[in-house]
């Protein structure tokens, strides 16, 4: 299953437009993005808030993932103070894998952002964090913080930023987007046969584990009678039949 390094901004010294700043919000992000990530069986650590950008790259290259997701929030030159909106989802211009998930969360991003316009996918030539982890990385900034309207906006809404960026994070790793919902536990109840835990919820997902009957799961979702479970540190999907809440 997937494994995401989940990097919210550190910049405490970026001011909003009335109050707050980017590390706060993004990090009021991230505490909503986390929900949904369990929901869909996606694994993540997040970056260390007292460590700066070169610790974050570092703790993401020491470790395996899939997806080092940074999020920030811009603004603009002291000339255009104020006067700037839109969001860049960044992304390392020889990897077609980065273009391609920055491609992804870009176009989902237009339906909730109110001008989807202004909302693009951009080659970045100097963000160390999307250049230089090993796992495929993006960087979004998530409208320009120096601005009231995307201020506000961006207040507002970080539920839905947070739903809609892990759909595209879902739409990338291809696999289902599951609603957030209450973490629940269940038993396996079998013939005695260990229960299959697969890489999708389906029959033609590849079996990556098992749990023994009378073991307990954690479920954090369900989707189309499977349910999304942890066990022993392994996040996959398990057929619903064989569970009892």
């Amino acid at each position: 299953m997937p494994k995401v390094f989940l990097s919210p901004s550190t910049q405490e010294w970026n001011q909003y437009a009335t109050d707050g700043n980017e590390e706060l919000y993004m990090n009021l992000l991230a505490d909503r993005i986390e929900p949904y990530l369990r929901s869909c069986g996606i694994s993540f650590v997040r970056n260390d808030p007292v460590r700066n950008v070169t610790g974050a790259i570092a703790d993401s290259n020491a470790g395996s993932y899939d997806v080092h997701l940074a999020l920030h929030s811009n603004a603009a030159p002291e000339s255009l103070a104020g006067k700037l909106r839109g969001i860049d989802i960044y992304y390392a211009p020889k990897s077609e894998q980065s273009r391609r998930l920055a491609d992804i969360i870009a176009n989902n991003l237009k339906a909730v952002y109110p001008l989807p316009d202004k909302v693009r996918a951009v080659p970045t030539y100097s963000l160390g964090e999307v250049l230089r982890t090993k796992a495929v990385a993006v960087l979004c900034e998530l409208g320009y913080h120096d601005n009231y309207a995307d201020e506000a906006w961006l207040k507002n809404n970080l539920e839905n930023i947070a739903k809609n960026i892990v759909d595209s994070l879902c739409d990338y790793f291809g696999i289902p987007f599951v609603p957030a919902g209450a973490v629940r536990w269940g038993t396996v109840t079998t013939d005695g046969s260990g229960l299959n835990i697969r890489d999708y919820p389906g029959l033609s997902g590849n079996i990556i584990g098992s749990a023994p009957d009378g073991a307990t799961l954690m479920i954090n979702g369900e989707t189309n009678g499977w349910y999304v479970v942890s066990y022993n540190g392994l996040n996959g999907y398990s057929s619903s039949r064989y569970i009892t809440l």
